[in-house]
C-alpha cells in the first residue's frame, strides 16, 4: 500500500478490476488527477502513462504519484485501487482534503 496525504493506493489483482470501465480524461496539463486538494488547489496526480477509471488506476509501465506538498512516490507497474481518506463526523463521514 502507498499513502500520500489523504490518498491511499492499494495494489489489486487485474482479475478484481470490473470490466467495461471508461477512462477518465486527463487534466489540461496531461496528468491523471486522483484527487483535488480543496484547501490548496493542489492535486495528487500521475503525470506519465496510465489509465484512471472509477477509482481504479492502471500503470502499465509503473509511474510516479506527485503532489506539490508531498514527496513523489514511485509505483511499480500494475493495477491499483485509489481510496480517499474519510473521517468520522458525528452522524456521517466526510472526505479529508489537504
Amino acid at each position: 500500500m502507498y499513502r500520500q496525504g489523504d490518498i491511499l493506493i492499494v495494489p489489486v489483482p487485474e482479475e478484481s478490476v470490473p470490466g467495461g470501465l471508461r477512462p477518465e480524461p486527463r487534466d489540461a496539463r496531461g496528468r491523471l488527477v486522483l484527487a483535488h486538494g480543496e484547501a490548496t488547489g493542489h492535486v495528487h496526480a500521475i503525470p506519465g502513462p496510465g489509465t484512471l477509471a472509477r477509482g481504479f488506476l492502471h500503470l502499465p509501465e509503473g509511474g510516479r504519484l506527485v503532489h506539490e506538498e508531498h514527496d513523489a512516490i514511485s509505483l511499480p507497474k500494475g493495477w491499483y485501487r485509489v481510496v480517499r481518506q474519510r473521517e468520522y463526523v458525528p452522524g456521517s463521514y466526510r472526505v479529508v482534503a489537504d
